[in-house]
């Protein structure tokens, strides 16, 4: 047994085609995968934790004949559970929480036959664009580790950017799926509010906000999870409209004309950097070749408001789960337990009124309805995912004692992603672009909701139309 010195040409798929034809085994895929992790992760520290062993037990006993049988992954360090292993949330206070079972979402990806041997980094309950918990340290971009992955699925994108996994899960809560997806020049999609169970522990993320799924090297290996793990639970509050057929059976299916608005500017007013500006504007000339309409129009949403109303569901989540941990072990959090800016977003959550919380509620669900009108002109709109390029490591602190320098660094970076977390449409980036310093700069499409399977069938077309699969770090 040994390692496989093509794993890099392959995406999961392609790995899994391979064990099927019985030219590889399922451990030497994983042994390829350990090797790679051993190399690169303490350059990078993309995994926080590894459990090697229940991996090879998990061969031994004899894997699902799912499309993904035989190929390593590894989960995001934020909610799921996995069982007898730890899930930090990339907090002090979790460094001891083990999973007693598992939770939907894992048994939909064992299923599937993929083989989980470690967790990613995130940061603290996963509440920033970057990725550098006081826990583990800072996760690096591949492509230069002098900058952030981006977050909060900076540890997966990482991993996948540097060749350790095909695919790895990710979430996506305010952006955490596309924005490392653009910051490592991968693809990722969020899916529709419900595509994706949060069970049987959460019926939702943030208020319907967080959705999971995963960030790839192809469409079609995205297409294909979202095969095997969307649908609802018994009792999820949400449901996505049913797909007939399947994501990865549409990808045969070219969109067909779309008329795709154009936006560059900024949701909040912040400045747009040149680099994400051109990145869009070579997406749109990319589409008009392939026969889609082009037309500057933005989506009309108050971006203050939403920001706003966002701020008041994560905070008061994140109240709601120190309060909890505080009733369990019988003493109150202190300060020096969490990050400051988790500190002062629990702050905050005590202080909203639970009438803050339905104005909340009622704005995200104000701005649905209005991105159901836009979508009456439009089948999708095309944007910048990241505001600026990949930024260095520390621009975005959550330590600082300057808490509106933080949020303006925050939003500087990060204007236009979390719209569509709260109106739960399909969005995804896309890795169309890299400038000129070697840094990859994705691209966001966002469709109506429900319609995963065109934000594919396009995603295809893109990527047949300028291949990234083979664009990889030099690490």
């Amino acid at each position: 047994m040994g390692t496989i010195a093509e794993y890099d040409n392959y995406d999961g798929l392609g790995l899994a085609q391979l064990v099927e034809n019985k030219e590889v085994t399922p451990s030497e895929l994983l042994e390829t995968a350990i090797a790679r992790a051993d190399k690169v992760n303490p350059e990078i520290n993309a995994i926080t934790q590894r459990f090697d062993d229940l991996a090879k037990k998990a061969i031994d006993k004899g894997l699902p004949s799912g499309p993904f049988a035989g190929v390593p992954f590894l989960l995001k360090d934020l909610h799921l559970l996995l069982k007898g292993t730890i899930t930090t949330s990339g907090c002090r206070l979790f460094t001891d929480n083990i999973g007693d079972h598992n939770s939907t979402l894992v048994d939909r990806y064992l299923k599937a036959g993929f083989v989980i041997f470690g967790k990613t980094n995130t940061p603290e309950f996963g509440l920033t664009v970057t990725t550098e918990p006081q826990l583990f340290g800072p996760t690096r971009n591949p492509w230069s580790t002098e900058h952030s992955p981006g977050g909060s699925s900076g540890g997966a994108a990482a991993a996948v950017a540097a060749g350790i996994v095909p695919i790895a899960h990710a979430s996506d809560g305010g952006g955490s799926v596309r924005l490392p997806a653009s910051a490592c020049g991968l693809f990722g999609l969020k899916p529709s509010r419900g595509r994706i169970p949060a069970g049987p522990d959460r019926g939702e993320g943030w208020h319907g906000c967080s959705i999971n799924n995963v960030v790839s090297r192809s469409v079609r290996d995205t297409a294909a999870v979202l095969d095997a793990t969307a649908g609802p639970e018994a009792g999820e509050p949400y449901s996505a409209p049913h797909k007939e057929g399947t994501f990865l059976t549409a990808l045969t299916q070219a969109p067909g004309p779309l008329r795709i608005a154009i936006s560059t500017q900024s949701p909040i007013g912040t400045n747009v950097h040149d680099d994400c500006i051109q990145a869009v504007q070579q997406a749109a000339k990319l589409c008009e070749d392939l026969g889609h309409t082009i037309e500057e129009a933005m989506p009309p949403l108050d971006g203050a408001a939403l920001s706003q109303a966002l701020g008041t569901i994560i905070g008061v989540d994140v109240a709601s789960r120190l309060d909890q941990v505080a009733a369990d072990r019988g003493r109150d959090i202190s300060d020096d337990e969490v990050e400051l800016v988790t500190w002062r977003m629990a702050q905050n959550g005590r202080e909203a009124s639970g009438v803050d919380l339905l104005r909340a509620t009622q704005c995200m669900h104000q701005a649905s309805h209005q991105m159901a009108r836009f979508f009456e002109a439009y089948d999708l709109v095309l944007e910048p995912t990241f505001g600026q390029p990949p930024v260095p490591l520390g621009t975005i602190n959550t330590m600082d004692q300057d808490t509106g320098k933080y949020i303006s660094t925050l939003l500087e970076a990060s204007p236009f992603t979390s719209r569509y977390n709260l109106t739960g449409l399909p969005s995804m980036s896309v890795p169309l672009s890299w400038n000129a310093d070697g840094l990859p700069i994705g691209v966001m499409f966002t469709g109506q909701f429900g319609d995963d399977a065109r934000l594919l069938q396009l995603a295809r077309q893109l990527e047949d139309a300028r291949p990234w699969f083979n664009r990889r770090p030099s690490l």
